[in-house]
């Protein structure tokens, strides 16, 4: 079963155990599958939208004021398991070689293809800018 099938499938769920919050968040997500040009979504997009709905909503968060809604804990939940930053310090250790590259910011592309959607490059840069080298 796809991660789009899933979704859509909790939609149902959430409506029979009257969970408003998930109901609610459910539905924004389906809208945007249904915005998409092609109806079947692969996993990978899938969480591309998940993302960007979740950084949407943090920024509205911030901008607000307000702390935290269950809305970026529901969409984190379909997200894959996030690579910690001590896993990802630990990989570039024993594959990057930094005397090969002209400034550290070049192991980026390599890193971000290792990892994929189970980290960000917000997260992978400030880890680079750590090392020492």
């Amino acid at each position: 079963m796809s991660l789009q099938e899933r979704i859509i499938g909790e939609l149902q769920t959430s409506m029979k155990n009257r969970d408003r919050v998930r109901t609610d968040a459910v539905r924004v997500v389906i809208g945007e599958f249904q915005r998409q040009p092609a109806k079947d979504l692969t996993d990978e997009q899938v969480v591309g939208i998940i993302k960007k709905l979740a950084k949407s909503e943090k920024e509205l968060l911030a901008a607000s004021g307000k702390e935290d809604s269950g809305f970026i804990e529901i969409l984190e939940g379909y997200l894959p398991r996030q690579a910690d930053e001590e896993e990802i310090r630990q990989w570039i250790v024993e594959h990057i070689d930094f005397s090969q590259l002209n400034n550290k910011m070049q192991a980026m592309k390599p890193i971000m293809a290792n990892f994929g959607s189970t980290t960000d490059g917000n997260t992978v840069k400030k880890i680079l800018m750590a090392i020492d080298g």
